[in-house]
């Protein structure tokens, strides 16, 4: 009988808007969860009964079911924080994730550091990522994202470089003594080097024309520092430059450059002194000049450094993670490692605001912020949820006015069959 069909064709309808109600109320909870995406239910038709037969048309629905519940993976609103190990995402893309259940994935990126300098979740998911070199350039090989280096050891000076003009005018008779070689040099500047230790020196070069278009130089350290001891200066390197008829450096020849500093230091240090690219090699010879001006340093700069203490880490769009020293040194740790999926509606929620792989996903591509599509990170920053609370309101009535509507029906179905029995009675 028809009547007794509709009963279970309205129960159908209760069972479906419950369960919709259900997700409903889980997106409201969830309106303040950092990285949290909003589920739709969808619902399908049950077809129970043809009148016909395969003949077409004709046939009768037996209600409703809940044929999925997917996820929206909308780009929620990007908020600012005060830790620098809040990251936020905009675009596509999960951070990923390492714990007890093994790989899983989030949008969530409220981070921090452990005891054990581990990047980690809240629930102590260790955030994964590919991993540096000891000289800060990245690789493939992936990893638990950590800082290990809180103190990183001195580096000894291996080249110094040099940017300058030497005065084309300057007095090719001027003969260089050593103990008075301000008085006697046509022009000094100074830069610091280091020592294996990672002790600062103060190294003087001094530059005398010695003909037309050729200068020597020579590097000059006080001799107190060295295993020569004294209070002269002492000379550890020297060099000729030579220069075409346009100014430009033609060539530069290194005679010496060798450092034996005192107090436990490596001894016979060797210090390369560039004065850029001179054209013998190829270059175009404007970073050291010979011109009628006054001699003047443009730029200076030198590659060792001394001992220093981490103080201070940042993470940049690209999602490299690299930490800055006392020393003014800064180097790249790692890079924070994005998956993306063919299908991200078909992950498998994993609580905790974690998603695992599932066979309707497919599999994690890994890959760098802001490559293959994928989206670029923001420090200092969260990814908010996509509830919509006015939305989720109107689709708590909507499903509320059909749960009330399909009791009707089965009320009516039930108040039908009691006239059915009253048949008897009567």
């Amino acid at each position: 009988m028809g009547i007794l069909s509709s009963l279970y064709t309205g129960t159908s309808g209760m069972a479906a808007q419950g369960e919709a109600l259900s997700v409903y109320a889980d997106n409201i909870a969830n309106a303040t969860t950092t990285g949290f995406k909003v589920s739709r239910p969808e619902f399908q038709d049950v077809i129970a009964k043809s009148l016909k037969g395969y003949a077409g048309g004709n046939q009768i629905g037996r209600g409703v079911k809940l044929g999925a519940v997917n996820s929206i993976f909308s780009q929620g609103s990007v908020l600012q924080t005060e830790s620098p190990t809040d990251i936020s995402i905009t675009g596509d893309g999960f951070f990923t994730i390492n714990g007890i259940d093994g790989q899983s994935f989030t949008r969530n990126g409220t981070f921090h550091f452990d005891k054990e300098g581990k990047l980690i979740t809240a629930d102590n998911y260790r955030v994964m990522g590919f991993q540096a070199d000891e000289n800060g350039k990245m690789t493939s090989k992936m990893g638990d994202i950590s800082v290990d280096r809180t103190v990183i050891p001195a580096k000894k000076t291996d080249e110094v470089k040099l940017f300058a003009n030497l005065d084309l005018r300057s007095d090719k008779a001027l003969t260089f003594d050593p103990n008075r070689p301000d008085q006697t040099s046509h022009f000094g500047t100074g830069v610091t080097i280091y020592d294996s230790a990672g002790t600062a020196h103060a190294c003087t070069l001094y530059f005398n024309r010695t003909d037309d278009g050729a200068w020597t130089w020579r590097a000059m350290v006080k001799g107190d520092e060295t295993t020569a001891g004294g209070k002269n200066l002492i000379e550890g390197g020297k060099g000729k430059l030579i220069f075409d008829t346009d100014g430009r450096l033609k060539e530069q020849i290194i005679e010496k450059s060798s450092f034996s500093f005192n107090k436990g230091a490596v001894p016979e240090q060797e210090v390369r002194f560039n004065f850029g690219n001179d054209k013998k090699n190829g270059g175009m010879g404007l970073e050291l000049t010979q011109y009628g001006t006054n001699s003047e340093a443009y730029k200076n700069s030198q590659d060792g450094y001394t001992a220093g203490s981490l103080v201070g880490m940042t993470i940049n769009d690209d999602g490299t993670l690299a930490s800055s020293y006392t020393n003014g040194q800064n180097f790249n740790i790692a890079q924070l490692a994005l998956a993306k999926f063919e299908n991200p509606e078909g992950l498998f929620k994993a609580g905790q605001n974690r998603f695992k792989e599932s066979r309707l996903s497919g599999m994690a591509s890994l890959g760098a912020p802001q490559s293959g599509g994928r989206g670029r990170l923001a420090s200092k920053t969260v990814e908010s949820s996509t509830t919509d609370i006015a939305n989720e309101f109107i689709n708590l009535i909507q499903a509320q006015r059909n749960f009330q509507a399909n009791t009707k029906v089965i009320s009516t179905s039930d108040e039908m069959l009691q006239e059915v029995l009253n048949l008897k009675r009567n």
